[in-house]
């Protein structure tokens, strides 16, 4: 079977290419709903370094999207069933470490072709059930990987739970914020953010501080960093400032240039520092159960902007232009 793939081949530039694809061994997706990351972002507008560019170019972008299954001659999907695609292709594990981890593991859409296809041929295992495709759920990868961090945060923390920073208010900080308030409502969550109209949407957690007037007094006992990009450096030190000792600190931020960070108070508090990236099938799993509470679900929507289906090559265009507008998350129907 061959399939349609819509690659940037630079920035704001695509072609069409065409590529056999497994219908013995793999699960034959039809993608239907998509959103836009701020890593796709990043490569159509060329806000890499050029080495990274020439590097990871052609391919197709996008890895947050849900389908319905065309074919599985495997036995483990029904014709018509909707999914979530797993963009992480894990190498050789060992034990102990997580899947999104291992060495030679490959991610889709950086470096590889994400799901901008006609048809998506996964293994079996890169695929979960999920109750409908459609815009909200286009968001089960973001919130799967707002579930790693939560599970990091599990095993990592010590018992002192009572109050929980998170520094972001963009999608990864709406998410895991919202989804940490869902898992544990007895927590105290605040979230720390610049843009008083965005934090207005966190109505789930129990207080909301633009990032300048966070009283000096506040601590917390842990904190999720969700801030990337050029706060980083600022949201970090500020976090530092103001957790209390043998704190953890969960790094989920993508910052393009190295940041400074005090260790001098790290070692006198004696904080844990965790990186969060990405996630696994075990966490897609639990994202695959919010859509299934209505309660839950609609919060998760109310960042979701559904933009017009993408049925061209300027459609692309126009969703990607659409996605640099909105607060928090661009959802398209794909229809290519």
């Amino acid at each position: 079977m061959i399939s349609t793939i819509y690659q940037l081949v630079s920035p704001r530039t695509f072609s069409t290419d065409f590529r056999e694809i497994d219908d013995t061994t793999s699960v034959l997706i039809r993608p239907k709903y998509m959103s836009v990351c701020q890593a796709d972002q990043r490569y159509m507008q060329g806000h890499r370094p050029q080495e990274v560019l020439r590097k990871k170019l052609p391919m197709a972008l996008i890895h947050e999207a849900v389908g319905t299954v065309v074919l599985d001659r495997t036995g483990n999907y029904q014709v018509g069933q909707a999914v979530a695609m797993i963009p992480n292709i894990a190498g050789p594990g060992r034990p102990g470490i997580y899947e999104n981890y291992t060495e030679g593991s490959r991610f889709l859409s950086s470096g590889y072709d994400g799901f901008m296809r006609e048809i998506v041929d996964l293994p079996p295992d890169r695929v979960v059930a999920i109750p409908r495709a459609d815009a909200q759920t286009s968001l089960t990868e973001l919130c799967s990987v707002s579930y790693h961090a939560i599970r990091r945060f599990e095993e990592t923390s010590h018992d002192f739970r009572e109050r929980i920073g998170v520094w972001g208010d963009g999608p990864v900080g709406y998410l895991t914020a919202t989804l940490l308030k869902h898992a544990y409502p007895e927590f105290h969550v605040s979230v720390i953010g610049r843009h008083s109209d965005k934090l207005a949407y966190f109505t789930l957690v129990d207080r909301r501080y633009v990032t300048e007037e966070l009283p000096s007094e506040v601590r917390f006992d842990h904190v999720f960093e969700c801030t990337g990009g050029t706060g980083a450096e600022n949201a970090v030190e500020q976090a530092i400032e103001h957790i209390r000792p043998q704190g953890t600190i969960i790094l989920m931020g993508v910052s393009e240039n190295p940041i400074d960070v005090d260790t001098r108070m790290v070692l006198e508090k004696g904080l844990t520092l965790v990186g969060a990236s990405r996630s696994g099938r075990v966490d897609f799993e639990r994202a695959a159960q919010i859509w299934r509470d209505p309660h839950i679900a609609n919060q998760i929507g109310k960042i979701v902007y559904e933009d017009e289906p993408v049925r061209s090559i300027d459609d692309i265009f126009r969703a990607f232009n659409t996605d640099l507008v909105t607060p928090f998350k661009t959802a398209f129907k794909w229809e290519l």
